[in-house]
């Protein structure tokens, strides 16, 4: 008996019970098809925080404190931010924005929008973190000596506040105070964990005046002079801020330095790992359909027993009787994840949980070569069961 005519065979036996062979094969296929888009969505998530981070620019620092708040003797202050900024000890420090975050719900002509950040700090922010103004200006430094109540805005609060209206020279209300609208931000891409554009961004002294008091600052955000010399301008940061809080060598530094590549590294390796934990989740569905190719192929054994006993008889080998019940379990699985993978591809073309999920070729090839894996593990058991019946016992059974 030819391959062929053992395919041919295994095919006739798969078709001669759709209903219970399509049945078998969507275990099969939603487990493909969750194990590739969910992959996708780890994919897309890690493709939108690369692009994220590297919108906030390449030469950009982080200063934090290690404790949340700081003591009174390790806090970030406006004074450790000032003493940075020393052209003599940091020569490769371009700006310094100390900055503090609040939380707070704007309010404009009746309507109310929560937004995810409200931010105080000085002019130089703006361009370490690469935010462009699209409408109206940016505060000036005058606005922050001065304490002005002036604010710009990400296009989600331009949204959610104005409906399209030019929000430019409006009044809203943010905790109590009164701040008017100087310009809009530009659209940034968002990781779809976070809107990068849910936020305002306000001169800090009028911030400190009305929402965030003037305790401790959140973070200092430092901009190098260039890409290149981002680690001599954080060694350089690192040793002010020592003989500022007075931390001897060996010590435990009370604050943390991170710069965008260490945050893009950092975010990356939590996205893989995200993506590992739902592919491996989705995995679990595979191996339930594998379970029931194992149910669906004893149940077919033993309804097609006298057929094997009557071939057996007629002196079909016991490799061809294997051969024929593995390809019909490879052929459900295979169709399975065939179908799994074409349902995968469709769906990656919308948004899962606000990301763009993005297919890699190596999960489609993994998935299929794992299908035909689960037909030949899981239809092992009935197939070797099939060949190991004696012809008489076979022809005997009713």
């Amino acid at each position: 008996m030819s391959s062929w005519e053992i395919l041919t065979f295994a095919v006739r036996g798969v078709a001669a019970n759709r209903l219970r062979s399509a049945l078998t094969m969507l275990g099969i296929l939603i487990g493909v098809a969750a194990v590739i888009l969910l992959v996708a969505v780890g994919n897309g998530s890690a493709a939108a925080i690369t692009s994220q981070i590297s919108a906030l620019g390449t030469n950009t620092i982080t200063v934090m404190s290690a404790n949340r708040g700081g003591t009174t003797n390790t806090a970030l202050t406006t004074e450790i931010a000032d003493a940075l900024q020393d052209e003599t000890l940091a020569p490769d420090v371009r700006s310094v924005s100390p900055v503090v975050n609040a939380s707070g719900t704007l309010t404009y002509d009746g309507t109310d929008h929560e937004v995810s950040q409200f931010i105080g700090t000085v002019t130089g922010y703006l361009g370490a973190q690469s935010y462009r103004i699209e409408r109206g200006a940016a505060f000036t430094d005058a606005d922050v000596s001065q304490g002005r109540r002036v604010t710009v805005i990400g296009q989600t609060v331009a949204e959610e506040l104005f409906e399209g209206a030019d929000p430019v020279g409006a009044r809203v209300t943010v905790g109590g105070a009164l701040f008017t609208v100087v310009g809009v931000l530009a659209e940034k891409s968002s990781s779809g964990v976070q809107d990068a554009n849910d936020l305002a961004i306000a001169p800090l002294t009028a911030v400190q005046q009305t929402l965030a008091g003037y305790g401790s600052l959140s973070s200092i955000v430092v901009e190098a002079v260039a890409a290149d010399r981002v680690a001599a301008a954080q060694n350089e940061i690192a040793t002010i801020l020592d003989q500022r809080l007075g931390i001897d060598e060996g010590d435990t530094a009370p604050y943390r330095i991170q710069n965008a590549s260490q945050l893009l590294e950092t975010q990356t390796e939590t996205a893989d790992t995200f993506t590992v934990l739902l592919g491996a989740v989705a995995g679990v569905s595979l191996l339930v359909g594998g379970i029931g190719i194992t149910n669906i192929m004893l149940v077919t054994v033993t309804e097609r027993t006298r057929e094997i006993g009557i071939r057996k008889a007629l002196g079909a080998p016991r490799r061809v009787i294997l051969t024929q019940f593995l390809a019909e379990a490879t052929i459900l699985s295979l169709t399975g994840g065939g179908l799994g993978v074409l349902i995968a591809v469709l769906g990656a073309r919308f948004e899962i949980a606000g990301v763009q999920p993005v297919i890699v070729p190596g999960s489609v090839f993994l998935a299929l070569g794992v299908s035909v894996a689960i037909g030949l593990f899981f239809g092992g058991y009935p197939a070797g069961r099939a060949a190991s019946l004696r012809p008489i016992d076979a022809l005997r059974y009713e």
